[in-house]
């Protein structure tokens, strides 16, 4: 019974000390948190702007590989009607027969669907164009003729 006794200050002594330390480990502070979300910050600031760089280089990779499919696309209505769509039939024309198209084996876009560019806007189409047979153009993410960067116009002739 003794032992018990003597136990139990120390025992006692022991949980104070843990109650103390739990108290003083209890979470950051406001100069550590401040440090974190500085450093956060400069990162972003750092390597934001060049993601963003390789998300508007990418959009205008998508639209020049959209164009080249068309253009796929186009050479096989070709083989198949003996001509090129109008401008007035479009690029519709590679998903949805039109009348005279007699000898039409379409669809000749993959999922039967015309997509749009990469800024969402459709692609304009010329038959016959200014520089082939065709023209297809993205006017890039501005939506306007011209342009520098991702702005600029994405054709069919520019490599």
């Amino acid at each position: 019974m003794n032992r018990v006794n003597t136990c139990l200050p120390a025992g006692r002594a022991r949980a104070a000390q843990l109650r103390h330390r739990r108290k003083s480990e209890g979470g950051y502070t406001l100069v550590e948190l401040l440090v974190v979300i500085t450093i956060i910050g400069l990162i972003v600031a750092l390597v934001g702007p060049r993601v963003l760089g390789y998300l508007g280089d990418s959009k205008v990779k998508t639209a020049k590989i959209q164009i080249q499919g068309f253009s796929s696309a186009l050479d096989l209505f070709y083989l198949d009607t003996g001509r090129y769509p109008s401008t007035s039939e479009g690029l519709t024309a590679l998903v949805q027969r039109t009348p005279g198209a007699a000898t039409w084996n379409g669809p000749y876009l993959k999922g039967g669907t015309l997509p749009s560019d990469p800024w969402g806007k459709p692609y304009a189409y010329r038959a016959p164009g200014e520089h082939g047979a065709y023209d297809i153009v993205s006017l890039g993410s501005d939506g306007q003729e011209g342009g520098t960067g991702t702005a600029a116009d994405i054709t069919s002739w520019s490599k």
